[in-house]
C-alpha cells in the first residue's frame, strides 16, 4: 500500500511567493482561501504554504474576472473543474462554452452602450428632456432597476 504523498517544500510556496508569481495582493490571496477558491496548507507554526498548482486556478480566476464573472461564478467553475490533475480539454470546453456566451453577452451589452452613449441611457429618472420621448411614463422603471435600454435589448413598454 502507498502511504500519503509529501510535497517537499520546493512545490509549496509562501503566500507572498505566491502573490509575486500571480500578480494578486497578499490579501486578495486570504480572501479567496477564505471563500475556498484556493487553499493552504499550515506549517507548524501555522503559516500558509500554497501548492503550486494553485497558481493555475489563480491564472482561471484572473481570466473569470477580465470576463466580468463574479466570484460565486468562479467558485462554481472551480467546482467543476478537477482538483487532482489539469483539465482535460473535454473538461475545459465545457466551461469555456459557459465563458463564451457570458462574453457574447457582454459583446451585446457593450454595443448597445456604444450606440447610445449619445442618448438617454434610459434610467427612468426622466431628468433629460429626451426621456420623455424614449421613456414615456417611466416605462422603463417596469422592467427593473438600472439603465434599463443598457442592460435590455429594449424593455417593453407595454409589458408584452
Amino acid at each position: 500500500m502507498v502511504g500519503p504523498v509529501t510535497l517537499s517544500s520546493r512545490d509549496r510556496l509562501t503566500i507572498g511567493e505566491l502573490a509575486a508569481r500571480s500578480g494578486f495582493a497578499t490579501s486578495a490571496l486570504r480572501y479567496y482561501e477564505e471563500l475556498g477558491l484556493i487553499a493552504a496548507e499550515r506549517t507548524a507554526g501555522r503559516q500558509r504554504r500554497f501548492r503550486r498548482a494553485t497558481l493555475r486556478r489563480l491564472a482561471f480566476i484572473r481570466a473569470a474576472q477580465r470576463i466580468g464573472l463574479s466570484l460565486d461564478e468562479v467558485r462554481d467553475s472551480l467546482a467543476r473543474l478537477p482538483a487532482d490533475h489539469v483539465p482535460t480539454t473535454e473538461e475545459w470546453t465545457r466551461i469555456a462554452g459557459t465563458w463564451q456566451r457570458r462574453i457574447d453577452d457582454r459583446i451585446d451589452q457593450l454595443r448597445r452602450l456604444r450606440d447610445q452613449l449619445t442618448g438617454c441611457v434610459g434610467c427612468g429618472c426622466l431628468s433629460v428632456t429626451r426621456c420623455a420621448l424614449s421613456n414615456p411614463g417611466d416605462a422603463a422603471a417596469a422592467a427593473g432597476p438600472g439603465p434599463r435600454y443598457l442592460l435590455d435589448a429594449a424593455p417593453d413598454p407595454e409589458g408584452t
